[in-house]
């Protein structure tokens, strides 16, 4: 049955408050509406998001709607909106034009006000989805606390061209805004799980304990067939679907994080959740194949209309600067609408970074010369260290200023990011437009 389309209204209120993320265990935090994370947003492919946000922090703020295909003055980047200054109100509304998994964030002072608990996620149904015994959320972060259960700040022995240089990963993982919780699910069941990765800097490499499982869905929802797995790697910004189970009555494992080499030290095995299964039910859980149809952009060898380096330098100031084609916070050139992009994102850099456009899917062509696993819609993909990612992607009639940068926040604030115009075909090229509200450190 085709839904009817809604308009669905939500008042979010950005504030700072106290957070128990384990019994007796309180952070200082920032969130929506008292929480973390904010409210998740449920709604259906044709329906309009109206989003009433009343900042109630000490600092302005934004939100970004990661993954959903907003028209670009409603991108929630300084370069597109003025930032709602505290006290002040802002109402963002969005047509929603794709299923899939989302999730929303600030674009100022990102590197705090994310890594204190202020995102949230939206899911958001189409008329033709697989049937599952349940539709499970994972909204995956990590704080970096001190014994005290305070946010660390830089200091002599942590100096803060280290965090800038590696991303600021903490030791306290949390799930839905929890330290380490146990999740029941019953024997016999196939669930969906959506996982979003909304840590500043920390991969997380997914296991469940060995088990296998089915991938089947990736930033821009479904995939076209299942992909059998044991392991899925999830980067900053990114997100995933897994089909999982079925498993015995009285089975007990550990969703993981396995270690990940990035450059910023291959880490240790981590612990997010303990699994316990329990009593049986029936199933009704269906797959049909395929899950959905994926049109490749491309067919054959394409060559690149642009070329996007991932880099760094030395910096006497600050340790480490972060560039996009030797500019920090560049400004790239102009892209027509409907004008076919494959763009070859190099990394000659010793650290993996993912990267993320603004406001479009693409579709990744290959990895280091060879081609991807499987075809997928996304937003953010990882260009691994001393390598390439070749993408393709079509811009639609959104005409307005767009950007793409790194999803370590800390290497955004940095340097890595640039902006870039959509245009319409008949416009004439121009210098970019000037822009403002990231040519600032937002550390």
């Amino acid at each position: 049955m085709n839904h009817q389309p809604e308009t669905i209204t939500i008042d979010l209120e950005a504030g700072a408050f106290s957070w128990e993320i384990a019994p007796g265990k309180q952070v200082s935090a920032m969130g929506y509406n008292g929480q973390i994370p904010g409210p998740t947003i449920r709604a259906h492919v044709g329906d309009t998001l109206v989003v009433r946000l009343k900042n109630q922090l000490k600092e302005a703020t934004t939100i970004h709607w990661h993954g959903l295909r907003v028209p670009a003055k409603m991108d929630g980047t300084e370069e597109v909106q003025a930032p709602v200054q505290p006290g002040e109100t802002f109402e963002y509304r969005i047509e929603l034009t794709d299923p899939g998994t989302f999730w929303y964030h600030p674009h100022t002072n990102e590197t705090v006000q994310i890594e204190r608990g202020l995102y949230g996620a939206i899911v958001v149904e189409g008329d033709q989805e697989p049937t599952f015994d349940a539709d499970r959320l994972w909204v995956l972060d990590d704080m970096k606390l001190n014994r005290h259960g305070e946010f660390t700040e830089p200091s002599w022995f942590l100096p803060r061209w280290l965090e800038r240089h590696n991303g600021r990963e903490g030791g306290a993982i949390l799930v839905n805004g929890r330290l380490s919780p146990t999740v029941q699910m019953a024997a016999g069941q196939v669930e969906r799980w959506r996982f979003v990765n909304a840590a500043n800097a920390k991969y997380f490499r997914l296991s469940l304990g060995g088990r296998p499982f089915l991938i089947i869905g990736a930033d821009g929802g479904l995939l076209e067939q299942p992909v059998p797995a044991t392991e899925a790697l999830l980067t900053p910004g990114e997100r995933i679907e897994l089909a999982v189970g079925p498993f015995a009555e009285g089975e007990s494992f550990m969703l993981e994080a396995l270690p990940y080499e990035r450059g910023a030290g291959k880490g240790k095995q981590e612990t997010i959740a303990r699994i316990e299964v329990g009593e049986g039910k029936p199933s009704v859980a269906t797959l049909s194949f395929p899950l959905r149809q994926i049109e490749p952009l491309v067919a054959g060898e394409a060559e690149p209309n642009q070329t996007v380096i991932l880099h760094g330098r030395r910096s006497w100031k600050d340790g480490v600067d972060f560039t996009i084609n030797g500019h920090m916070h560049f400004h790239g050139q102009d892209v027509p609408v409907g004008e076919l992009q494959i763009w070859d994102i190099q990394n000659p850099s010793m650290m993996d970074h993912p990267f993320h456009l603004h406001g479009f899917f693409f579709q990744v062509l290959s990895i280091n010369g060879q081609p991807p696993a499987y075809r997928a819609w996304k937003d953010t993909v990882n260009v691994p260290k001393g390598g390439s990612v070749r993408i393709a992607w079509l811009p639609d009639n959104r005409p307005g200023l767009w950007m793409y940068h790194c999803h370590i926040l800390e290497h955004a604030a940095a340097g890595m990011m640039a902006h870039f115009r959509v245009v319409e075909q008949q416009d004439t090229f121009s210098e970019p437009m000037p822009v403002h509200g990231c040519l600032h450190e937002m550390e």
